[in-house]
């Protein structure tokens, strides 16, 4: 679903880069005010503009013409509002999303990206924003990795998610791969799988209004993601140490401030995943 895609993705920046014009293009969504003062001095891309690639993953982000809504498009709003910057967003497909970012394409990525240790060998990463807990979302109520094994289920996740690996691993051929978290729910509503494993931020989101219940999964020793909740960062190309720096002050004001606890609220997610604790990466 995004941010949960691996980082190893240079073999296929090229081609996810040069798929890029047609996922979408740029668009502008700020104004900067004439008298404005900014609270760092960075380059970017673009002189006065800060470019963001993102794709959809609500409720943490959604390129909607030419603007960006959800938890991180209202991140990117405030540090650009704070470095007198326009905004600039670039919509991609999720597999894009990364690679565009490593190729310098964009100043930064948006949606939920987690922060692990094989991204941070191609991408500086941000200090964390906020956590994200792996979910198992079921008509039961289901909490328990091995529950899922024990009683022989089902499970859907979305392909190039954190926890795919462990999954299939541990329960082998009763583990289903879609495209997106709709695809998954969609199946889970009509009964061909039991659970759908998604980040619990989304999945929150996503069962609004159906008959499905979401459970933060319990720890489980064999898969990896659900052990410690993850921390959300945006990724950026190696070397801006001005722009890394600018946007780690910008955040830290936010958390401060109270207003990062307010913009996960406003989107309909707990004020507590805001306390991220010390920096650390998975895997």
């Amino acid at each position: 679903m995004n941010s949960k895609f691996p980082a190893a993705m240079a073999a296929v920046t090229l081609l996810a880069v040069a798929t890029l014009s047609g996922c979408g293009g740029d668009s502008s969504t700020t104004t900067v005010a004439a008298d404005c003062k900014p609270k760092h001095e960075f380059k970017t891309m673009k002189d006065g503009t800060l470019t963001v690639v993102s794709f959809d993953i609500p409720p943490f982000s959604k390129v909607q013409g030419n603007d960006i809504t959800g938890v991180d498009g209202d991140i990117v709003k405030a540090i650009a509002k704070m470095e007198c910057l326009n905004l600039s967003v670039k919509a991609a497909g999720a597999a894009a999303v990364i690679p565009t970012a490593q190729a310098g394409r964009a100043d930064l990525a948006a949606g939920d990206w987690y922060r692990t240790a094989a991204r941070a060998k191609v991408l500086d990463l941000s200090d964390p924003l906020y956590l994200d807990d792996m979910a198992l979302v079921s008509k039961e109520g289901l909490s328990t990795i091995p529950d899922l094994k024990s009683k022989g289920l089902t499970v859907g996740t979305v392909e190039g998610y954190l926890w795919v690996a462990d999954l299939k691993n541990y329960l082998g051929s009763k583990l289903k791969t879609y495209p997106s978290g709709v695809n998954c729910y969609q199946d889970l509503q009509a009964g061909r799988v039991d659970v759908c494993v998604d980040a619990y931020g989304a999945a929150v989101y996503s069962t609004k209004g159906k008959d499905l219940k979401v459970e933060k999964a319990k720890p489980f020793d064999k898969v990896a993601a659900s052990i410690e909740a993850a921390q959300s960062t945006l990724p950026m190309p190696k070397g801006h140490e001005d722009m890394l720096k600018a946007v780690n002050e910008d955040v830290a004001a936010l958390r401060s401030s109270g207003e990062l606890a307010k913009i996960l609220t406003k989107n309909g997610l707990e004020a507590s995943a805001a306390e991220v604790g010390e920096p650390r990466l998975i895997g």
